[in-house]
C-alpha cells in the first residue's frame, strides 16, 4: 500500500520520458511517478527505491528521494515563507511549500516566523500543517520538579494557561496564576519546573524559586508604587482577584513581597493602602 507521508521502499515497475513508475511490486496496481530529474542515471526496471510520497502542486500523488523535514505525525520547527488567502505556507524541504489552513493556526503567522507544527492529512488527502501540537507531544520527559528547562509557546488559552512545548517535543503548561509578563504564541522561554503530573506532563513557571523570586517581586511593587505616586490602593487583605489583575502576582506572592518590604522598613501598611517609605 502507498503511504503518502511516510518513506518507502519501493521498486521500478516502468520507464517512461518523464520519470519512472513506483510501486510495491510488479503486480501491484498502485503506483507513483519518480519524476526524471530526480531519477539516478543507469536505473533500471526492478531496482528499488528508498522515496518520500506527498501530493504535488496538481495534486497527483508524488514520490521525491528528498528528505522532507518531517514525516506524517512528526513535529518541526518550520519556517513561513508566504502567507496567501487560504493560510501559510511553510518551507518543509520539498520544491511544494507546506500549507497551514487558517484553521490549524493558533495565532497569526508571517513571513519570517518559526512556528512548531505536526504533519497531518486532510480530509482530501493532502498534507497539511498544524500548529495545534497539544495531542502529538510526549509525555516522558526526563525532568524533574525544580529543573530548569526551555520551552516554545504554541497556545494560549484563556481558561488554562499557556502551552509550552518543552524541547520542542514534551508537554507542558504555565497555568494563568504562574505567569504575570505577556506572552506570545512562538516566544521561546527558559523555564521552571514546577511539577510533574501523574500523566507525565509538566507544570512550568516562568518564576524563579521562591527566595530569588520574592526578591524581584519586591522591587517590581516597590516600582509599581514609584509608578502610582508612592502608594497602592489596596493591601494584602485584598481579593487575590484584585491582585492578580492589579499587579500580575498570586495573592501568596504579593503577602510574601510586602513582607519582605516591610522587614526592610521600605512601605508601611495603612488601613486601605500601601505606602511607600521616603
Amino acid at each position: 500500500m502507498l503511504e503518502i507521508g511516510k518513506r518507502q521502499v519501493l521498486s521500478v515497475v516502468k520507464k517512461v520520458d518523464f520519470g519512472v513508475y513506483l510501486a510495491e511490486g510488479d503486480k501491484a496496481e498502485e503506483k507513483v511517478l519518480l519524476p526524471k530529474k530526480e531519477v539516478p542515471e543507469g536505473t533500471e526496471l526492478h531496482d528499488q527505491m528508498d522515496v518520500f510520497l506527498y501530493k504535488d502542486s496538481s495534486d497527483r500523488l508524488i514520490a521525491t528521494r528528498e528528505e522532507p523535514k518531517l514525516h506524517l505525525g512528526e513535529l518541526a520547527v518550520l519556517k513561513v515563507v508566504d502567507t496567501g488567502k487560504i493560510g501559510a505556507f511553510l518551507d518543509w524541504g520539498l520544491p511544494k511549500d507546506l500549507m497551514l489552513p487558517f484553521r490549524e493556526q493558533t495565532a497569526k503567522v508571517q513571513p519570517g516566523d518559526e512556528c512548531l507544527v505536526a504533519l497531518y492529512l486532510d480530509k482530501s488527502q493532502r498534507l497539511c500543517a498544524t500548529m495545534k501540537v497539544y495531542h502529538y507531544l510526549r509525555t516522558d520527559s526526563p525532568y524533574e520538579k525544580g529543573n530548569t528547562v526551555e520551552g516554545r509557546i504554541y497556545e494560549i488559552s484563556d481558561n488554562f494557561g499557556t502551552f509550552v512545548a518543552v524541547d520542542d517535543c514534551y508537554s507542558g503548561l504555565i497555568p494563568r496564576r504562574e505567569s504575570r509578563e505577556p506572552l506570545a504564541v512562538g516566544q521561546v522561554l527558559k523555564l521552571r519546573v514546577s511539577g510533574v503530573k501523574e500523566d507525565g506532563k509538566l507544570d512550568l513557571s516562568t518564576r524563579e524559586r521562591i527566595p530569588v523570586q520574592m526578591e524581584k517581586d519586591a522591587a517590581f511593587l516597590l516600582s509599581m508604587m514609584e509608578q502610582r505616586g508612592g502608594e497602592l490602593p489596596f493591601t494584602d487583605k485584598a481579593e487575590a482577584e484584585l491582585i492578580v489583575r492589579e499587579c500580575g502576582l498570586s495573592k501568596n506572592a504579593f503577602k510574601r513581597a510586602v513582607g519582605r518590604l516591610l522587614k526592610q522598613g521600605k512601605i508601611q501598611i495603612e488601613e486601605n493602602k500601601i505606602v511607600k517609605k521616603n
